[in-house]
């Protein structure tokens, strides 16, 4: 799709490129969860600059800008996250990162620089009747930095009658936007299972407690939930990703430890998952004369999206790429995000900005994919204009005088 069939506002084209070098100098200086102080402090005064009512802090890293306009009291919260990935960068081009083993490789540089054009653009237009809350989150990568603001009184200090995010998709079209009613994203839950035998010679077998053994029967065992105890019609997914044992070729260990994870759209299916997978643990390795323990850890819950939120998100899309731009129902994704902490907690919506197919990357980029958490992903900026679009006119139909939501 081409730039002149988007209907993008003229005043934000004017300004996307001062926002996409916000972008590039965020990638280039990448932080991790709760370390984002660089990167909030200049979110922060930008904001600020524009002339928005700015609390930072929140959370940890976190910051929030209130822009207020007409008599309305009504309000809506919009969210980007702050925060890069633990992962060493293979792209050369000029502004990659500068810290070692530090990266936007989920494109959350791209989004704060679209939330930010966007309240840029509010700031100067305000064209609405109520109060935006812009939600600028850190810790969105395994350190629930959602929960953290929440419990650190984000609602009861900002109060909102819904709560939008928004995420770049690699392998959705430029000039398209993604997104369903209900599950969206899965949710995230670790275990770890330690297993102990008896150690022993590996020429004498017979002396001890194989672990390994135990170990690889644990592991088959654990997949017949997925096959044989899960409702076929909840998409489910058990992955072992780590068994450890031993560390010399002749000996057999006393201990193993297997870990992963498991991911489901519903907690009744995870209930149904996890106290089978305790059934396992407790009662297959007495069967070889060893014995295990299982945590299980509930990470993110599933991403559900709101119907009502859904729809109309999708009518302020369609205004800007048409129908064909929008894709509805889109398949959910296992991944997880914790975004869903938000809509346990406020009717919203979470949707998928298209990325493309990794086109926008010229000379520079590492090789492989620009797929999300990849060490060659880049942020397309020719998404900064589209979704600032799509943030803007969702707070002015949302909170327009005669739409009462």
């Amino acid at each position: 799709m081409h730039a002149k069939d988007l209907r993008i506002l003229p005043r934000i084209v004017e300004i996307a490129p001062q926002l996409c070098a916000v972008r590039r100098d965020i990638h280039a200086h990448p932080e991790l969860a709760y370390e984002e102080h660089r990167t909030a402090t200049l979110v922060a005064e930008l904001l600020e600059s524009w002339g928005l009512a700015v609390t930072r802090g929140i959370g940890g890293t976190g910051v929030v800008a209130t822009l207020a306009a007409g008599t309305s009291q009504r309000a809506i919260a919009l969210r980007a996250d702050l925060d890069a990935l633990p992962l060493q960068e293979h792209n050369h081009f000029p502004h990659r990162s500068t810290h070692d083993g530090k990266m936007h490789a989920c494109g959350h540089d791209g989004h704060t620089a679209m939330l930010l054009a966007a309240a840029r653009y509010l700031s100067e237009s305000r064209q609405f009747d109520g109060r935006v809350h812009f939600i600028f989150q850190p810790a969105e990568e395994g350190g629930a930095g959602a929960k953290a603001m929440i419990d650190d009184g984000l609602f009861e200090r900002f109060d909102c009658e819904a709560v939008f995010g928004m995420h770049n998709w690699p392998g959705v079209p430029v000039g398209s936007f993604a997104l369903r009613p209900g599950p969206m994203m899965a949710s995230s839950n670790e275990f770890t299972i330690r297993i102990e035998g008896k150690g022993a010679h590996a020429a004498m077998p017979h002396l001890g407690v194989d672990t390994v053994m135990v170990a690889v029967h644990l592991a088959q065992a654990l997949q017949g939930v997925i096959a044989r105890e899960r409702n076929p019609l909840e998409p489910s997914v058990l992955s072992i990703t780590q068994i450890h044992a031993g560390d010399a070729y002749n000996v057999i260990p006393n201990e193993a430890m297997l870990r992963g994870t498991v991911r489901t759209f519903g907690t009744p299916e995870l209930d149904r998952i996890e106290t089978a997978m305790q059934r396992l643990v407790d009662g297959l390795p007495p069967a070889f004369n060893a014995s295990a323990s299982m945590k299980f850890l509930r990470n993110y819950p599933a991403t559900v999206n709101h119907p009502a939120e859904t729809e109309f998100c999708a009518g302020v899309m369609t205004e800007i790429v048409g129908a064909a731009g929008v894709i509805r129902d889109r398949e959910p994704t296992m991944g997880a995000e914790d975004f869903s902490y938000y809509l346990m907690e406020k009717p919203g919506c979470y949707v998928f900005i298209g990325n493309g197919e990794g086109d926008h990357r010229d000379s520079g980029h590492g090789l492989g994919p620009c797929t999300l958490h990849n060490p060659s992903y880049d942020f397309n900026d020719e998404l900064i204009p589209l979704g600032a679009t799509y943030w803007a006119r969702l707070v002015e139909c949302r909170l327009s005088a005669g739409n009462s939501a």
